[in-house]
């Protein structure tokens, strides 16, 4: 079958290029902005690209046409489906038809932590000699690729709650239906989407009425919204964690941690991994794979060699002594988080906070108030303002002289490396490429090094 994908170089659709692919079909695809990593990667699989939505790809003439939800009515290739009538579907129902339906899914939903926990329940069953099949929403280390067929017994996919296409307005994870599904947590996200929490609520209800009683949830005990979500109902056993009921960890010091079930130890887990929410993450994940038949103390001892994901809290260089770190934070609360991640790991050396408040969420100014307090850990705090529609400066307000924004990325630029000084943490958080800061930053500390070595 030949298949035309719309919106093919983003991570999710990308995914199913890839998937598809290697499923036996003949794929083709189309983006407004035909751009890397993506897109080469697509290349290098021979998946003809093609720039824009114009209607001459109508010519084509594919089996089938999978639509992204970046695209929206009005395109003249969008419009010209539809007028001809030509056979469309989304891009989760795709996959769920025809590559989930035959399989165990694992599927890994929640506002935080959704990609992070999905490598490591992937990785734990590649560890277990289950080689999963998964699509995920970044590159697991372990895997170099964020989206794989597998051995088509089970997939481990990132249950998105965002919409599904522009003629779909479900969540995403609601055609998966999961065997087993996890809910990491729930707090108000996607506000261009989403009226409120209970709105978001409502799709995981939904996304839990699709799991079969003979399968499994696996929940955090200690979140008050799934709570909520539960009490709406629930058909199938839940298994919990973040609680001394079900999953929970004992910290043995040097980022070190005893698992327990039920308060019985079942194996420690030493790894480079940051902060509390990874210790919950790797909870989740070892539950999940429980109920997939993997003894508990083997996925402890796999996650000892998990490397984490792309883009989360990783190092992407270190020149003139201070270090520059990547991380995909975005919601005041993933950005809480991921400092006090780095802060437990460095200990007391400074903290240069570079923020690019670019969803569309934080770009319209929903919880923009909450920004102060999650920033707290940072010792300086630097504001990408571009595109905003508030007055940044004024909301870091209460950080005081730690926080200065900028409207133009040079002068950002310029600003961090003026402050910086060996020793220094510079933690750069964004769900975008932010403009290539990081490789700017690190080119800026070079030419510093370079200069202090010629002196």
């Amino acid at each position: 079958m030949h298949i035309h994908i719309l919106g093919v170089c983003g991570t999710f659709m990308g995914g199913i290029a890839a998937i598809a692919q290697a499923a036996g079909h003949r794929v083709t695809g189309c983006d407004a902005n035909v751009y890397p990593p993506m897109s080469t990667q697509l290349a290098a699989r021979g998946i003809r690209l093609i720039e824009g939505y114009e209607a001459d790809q109508l010519a084509l003439n594919p089996d089938l046409w999978v639509i992204g939800n970046v695209v929206s009515r009005g395109r003249p290739l969008v419009e010209g489906i539809l007028n001809q009538g030509r056979p469309y579907v989304s891009g989760p129902q795709w996959l769920a038809e025809n590559i989930l339906a035959s399989q165990c899914v694992l599927a890994v939903s929640g506002t935080h932590g959704k990609t992070t926990t999905s490598s490591m329940l992937a990785w734990i069953l590649e560890d277990a000699g289950l080689a999963p099949g998964f699509l995920i929403g970044g590159v697991p280390q372990n895997f170099g690729v964020s989206a794989r067929l597998g051995s088509q017994k089970h997939f481990v996919i990132e249950a998105d709650e965002y919409d599904t296409a522009f003629f779909d307005k479900r969540s995403k994870m609601v055609h998966y239906r999961p065997r087993i599904a996890v809910v990491t947590n729930i707090e108000f996200d996607h506000a261009d989407i989403f009226n409120d929490l209970a709105a978001i609520e409502t799709q995981f209800h939904h996304f839990l009425r699709t799991v079969p009683g003979s399968g499994q949830v696996v929940v955090n005990g200690a979140d008050p919204a799934i709570d909520r979500v539960l009490a709406r109902g629930c058909w199938t056993p839940v298994d919990r964690f973040g609680v001394s009921q079900g999953w929970s960890a004992s910290d043995l010091g040097g980022g070190g941690f005893e698992v327990l079930r039920e308060m019985k130890p079942v194996g420690q887990l030493r790894w480079d991994l940051l902060g509390e929410h990874n210790r919950q993450n790797a909870l989740a994940a070892i539950a999940a794979a429980r109920a997939a038949g993997v003894d508990p103390a083997a996925a402890v001892d796999a996650l000892g060699r998990f490397q984490s994901v792309k883009r989360r809290m990783e190092l992407r260089g270190k020149a003139a002594g201070v270090s520059v770190w990547d991380d995909f934070a975005h919601h005041p609360t993933a950005i809480s988080t991921t400092l006090a991640g780095l802060r437990e790991k460095i200990g007391e050396a400074r903290i240069l906070a570079v923020l690019e408040p670019r969803s569309n969420t934080m770009r319209a100014g929903f919880m923009k108030d909450r920004l102060p307090a999650s920033l707290e850990l940072a010792d300086r705090v630097f504001c990408y303002s571009a595109n905003l529609d508030w007055d940044a400066q004024a909301v870091l307000a209460p950080l005081g002289a730690r926080a200065r924004c900028e409207a133009d990325l040079e002068r950002l630029v310029g600003a961090i490396v003026a402050e910086s000084r060996a020793g220094d943490q510079v933690l750069v958080m964004s769900n975008g490429s932010f403009g290539g800061i990081h490789d700017r930053l690190l080119a800026e500390f070079g030419k510093r090094a370079a200069a202090g070595a010629k002196a």
